[in-house]
């Protein structure tokens, strides 16, 4: 099923944020968190594509799995780096084979090592122009990511509007945030993107702080910030990876309840191949489900 027909819903659905795992081990992990989170119900799952396209079979694979032998509609991430044309083609049919109807539209980050994004030759350098061929050639349903606080590599937040437009106006069907940790961000996002006459649904992505040091690290390659305010309730814990965990469920439990209670149509969860988090949350949310 398309997730646009599920985001017509009157009903929020939550969905789950995998990547795929390096060996035998980390599939069996996700494997089981995927079992765990299944009772939940998702409205979708997705799985990303590593950097140029490093885990296209696997990722190919796993949305196919998901959908096919677990029974979850699942969604491939989809970039273009490192591909031209033809081989982004083959992708869409592998998946199409697979009776996969959803994609999510990426750019991608440089590869390793690499500052600046560089097209591939005969590929794209933008995500609204690999949204535009997929919406030409393929009947997918189309996802793309937005950013709440500024793309990294813009942080002119009516410039990043503009490209958001251009991007949206290619033939994408909903948008998916970037995390953020505080829902100002999110609110302040709607209203830009509906002055600039952005219509289709937004679901919120969210990430609990679980780990201290990781966090910081993600949200500095991503453009996020942590606030003093947020950053305040951790202080004397840091070491304390139970507290932590504790502080930062919590406090996604807050901005999700918040979300919702917003009309916020759904909540995004990455959850770095784990369950308990995510279960947490989700139970502290039933009012919801």
């Amino acid at each position: 099923m398309k997730i646009d027909e599920k985001l017509s819903s009157s009903s929020p659905i939550f969905s789950f944020e995998f990547f795929p795992p390096k060996d035998a081990a980390g599939f069996a992990t996700l494997y089981e968190s995927i079992a765990r989170l299944k009772p939940c119900a998702p409205g979708f799952v997705s799985v990303t594509y590593g950097a140029g396209g490093s885990t296209r079979s696997k990722t190919v694979d796993l949305v196919g799995n998901i959908k096919n032998v677990i029974g979850i509609e699942s969604m491939a991430h989809l970039t273009c780096v490192g591909h031209d044309q033809q081989e982004i083609r083959s992708v869409l049919e592998s998946l199409q084979a697979k009776n996969i109807e959803n994609v999510l539209a990426l750019r991608g980050d440089p590869p390793q090592g690499e500052e600046k994004f560089v097209k591939t030759e005969g590929g794209f350098e933008y995500a609204s122009e690999l949204v535009a061929f997929i919406k030409k050639n393929f009947s997918f349903c189309i996802g793309a990511a937005c950013y709440p606080e500024g793309h990294v590599e813009c942080k002119d937040l009516n410039k990043d509007i503009e490209n958001l437009k251009r991007k949206v106006d290619s033939g994408v069907d909903f948008l998916v945030t970037q995390l953020f940790f505080d829902n100002q961000h999110y609110f302040d996002f709607l209203d830009r993107a509906q002055k600039a006459n952005i219509n289709i649904p937004v679901i919120p992505g969210i990430m609990p702080i679980l780990n201290l040091r990781q966090i910081q690290r993600f949200t500095k390659m991503c453009g996020a910030n942590l606030s003093p305010s947020l950053l305040a309730k951790f202080a004397g814990f840091e070491e304390d990876n139970e507290k932590v965990r504790e502080i930062g469920i919590g406090h996604a439990i807050e901005q999700c309840r918040e979300l919702l209670e917003n009309k916020a149509p759904g909540i995004h969860f990455y959850t770095l191949n784990r369950s308990k988090a995510t279960l947490a949350i989700l139970g502290a949310l039933r009012e919801f489900t």
